[in-house]
């Protein structure tokens, strides 16, 4: 029998689809029928840092920064007032979850500063999460800030979270990082047990009309799946964590090249509120039905399997390829 299980985070998974930060985890009808077509857990909507430290000078540095700052789908959010709920609603909400879902629930931090709102993840922990997903959401736009002063603060907060929990931590990253690979190993040496591959960061859009600036938002396709599939692929073997891949999971396609490239969960949201959650048993059919045909026994034993250090050409992964991916595409002409 095809065995689709996984572990991520030290947690034990039935099989790799995760259903990503989203509204739908905001409603446990929705949430549940979520657990009910497969999905092997959940990440909650995120608490923005916002909601916690509104008064801090801090967050309205961060907040004159123009960060669009939602880790989710836009144009599927209700309004942003209704969204915003406070921290104790959050929480109860989490606690909602955790007693009707039989699946790991994930607690979701968004935020960019240290200080007492870390505190916070302590009380996501105690609320029932089974891990924490600190989400590094953030656009520098201060000329006088450095890449390495912005590092630093974002390593010092991994630390700090990491040091106020006991349940797994995830870091989600954004892919506009110089030097990624040593990035990643500084936040899973402060404390990071897994990393979430990538952030999308949603761009303003301009009504010539109105003459004013609105919120704009492209659903993922399958397309952007390569850019984080490239660097999980890359970093698979060299850093101590579990990775998770996220934007551009949409076909069975998609989640087993995830898992070959060494991921151990994909994560989907976007798909997830385009096409409903009957696309996860649709998906978890398919795989199992390719993993068949390929005598694939399990899940763990594909993980890794086409990442850099397993490949023959490992320079396919790096610039060295790209003269060739040009000559092959003149070739086509």
């Amino acid at each position: 029998m095809t065995d689709l299980s996984t572990t991520y985070l030290g947690l034990d998974l039935k099989n790799p689809l995760v259903a990503s930060a989203s509204p739908l985890s905001k409603d446990i009808d929705k949430a549940r029928k979520l657990e009910q077509a497969g999905a092997s857990a959940i990440v909650m909507y995120s608490l923005f840092e916002e909601q916690i430290i509104h008064e801090s000078l801090e967050l309205d540095h961060y907040l004159t920064r123009g960060t669009n700052s939602f880790a989710e789908a836009v144009t599927y959010f209700p309004e942003s007032d209704a969204y915003l709920v406070g921290p104790k609603k959050y929480l109860t909400k989490l606690t909602e979850l955790k007693k009707t879902l039989k699946i790991p629930v994930i607690g979701n931090l968004n935020g960019v500063s240290k200080g007492g709102w870390t505190g916070y993840a302590k009380q996501i922990q105690d609320a029932g999460a089974d891990a924490l997903e600190l989400n590094l959401y953030y656009i520098p736009t201060d000329l006088d800030l450095t890449a390495q002063e912005l590092e630093n603060a974002q390593v010092e907060l991994v630390a700090e979270v990491k040091s106020a929990i006991s349940i797994p931590l995830a870091v989600k990253l954004s892919p506009y990082i110089t030097a990624l690979p040593n990035f990643a190993r500084r936040i899973v040496e402060a404390g990071a047990d897994g990393l979430v591959l990538f952030n999308r960061f949603y761009q303003p859009d301009f009504d010539l009309e109105e003459l004013k600036i609105i919120p704009s938002l492209d659903l993922s396709t399958s397309a952007e799946l390569r850019l984080p599939l490239r660097w999980i692929s890359i970093l698979h073997g060299k850093i101590n964590a579990d990775f998770a891949l996220t934007s551009g999971v949409h076909t069975a396609q998609d989640a087993l090249k995830t898992m070959m490239a060494g991921a151990k969960v994909a994560m989907m949201a976007s798909n997830l509120l385009e096409n409903g959650e009957q696309v996860i048993s649709s998906m978890l059919n398919e795989i199992t039905w390719w993993m068949e045909a390929h005598e694939y026994q399990s899940i763990k034993q594909m993980q890794g399997s086409m990442s850099q250090k397993s490949v023959k050409e490992p320079a396919a992964f790096e610039r060295a390829n790209y003269m060739n991916v040009l000559n092959s595409f003149k070739d086509l002409a």
